[in-house]
């Protein structure tokens, strides 16, 4: 398929980039700083603010899918920030959507938000995610957002995770992760089989 992925030289995005190209798809690859945007095979870099859907709706349009992987935390306002990409997207009019979230989104398995016993320097940015999940929740677009675990890093692609729901995910340690790697498989893994439209979920280690 045709993908065009926003974020594209990010921690994650540069994960979801590479599992892209290594499957085979065509890739419109979009960052602020294109030149920092990882050379593959099918990829075009391109300079695109995920704010502003003036500057990404025409590669929206010509994609069969929108990766959102950005993250609200440049700008000072995560709130602000956040809102207004999720706007951005909902005016793009892509055909279909998947947003990387936020574990702040989660609960807990006893139900309490995950936003609420986060350190107070992510709070922000927990907030913000969120705000932008419901403003997605509330459009017509087909979308899907995946949340990772509480700690998602640069790792190994194991294969072995889970696809959660709403609860925030952890090991038999108690440990809640997931290598960006997994991570970014299980984009695309919902990128190509569709089984999550609509809903929120989360991807994590349980073993």
């Amino acid at each position: 398929m045709k993908i065009l992925l926003l974020g594209a030289s990010g921690m994650v995005g540069s994960r979801i980039l590479a599992e892209a190209a290594e499957r085979g798809h065509e890739v419109i690859a979009a960052a602020r700083s294109p030149e920092k945007i990882a050379e593959f095979p099918g990829v075009t870099a391109v300079k695109a603010d995920a704010h502003d859907a003036s500057t990404f709706a025409s590669y929206a349009a010509e994609a069969d899918l929108v990766i959102g992987a950005v993250s609200p935390r440049n700008g000072g306002d995560a709130l602000a920030e956040a809102t207004a990409y999720a706007k951005a997207l909902i005016a793009a009019k892509p055909k279909r959507v998947i947003m990387v979230g936020g574990a702040g989104s989660l609960s807990l398995p006893d139900g309490t938000p995950v936003v609420d016993v986060l350190p107070p320097e992510y709070v922000a940015e927990a907030r913000g995610m969120k705000a932008a999940w419901d403003l997605l929740a509330q459009s017509d677009l087909k979308w899907t957002v995946l949340a990772p675990s509480a700690e998602i890093a640069p790792g190994e692609l194991t294969g072995d995770y889970t696809i959660g729901g709403t609860t925030l995910l952890s090991d038999n340690k108690g440990k809640s992760h997931i290598s960006a790697e997994d991570f970014a498989d299980a984009v695309l893994n919902e990128a190509e089989m569709k089984t999550l439209v609509g809903k929120l979920a989360t991807v994590g280690y349980t073993g």
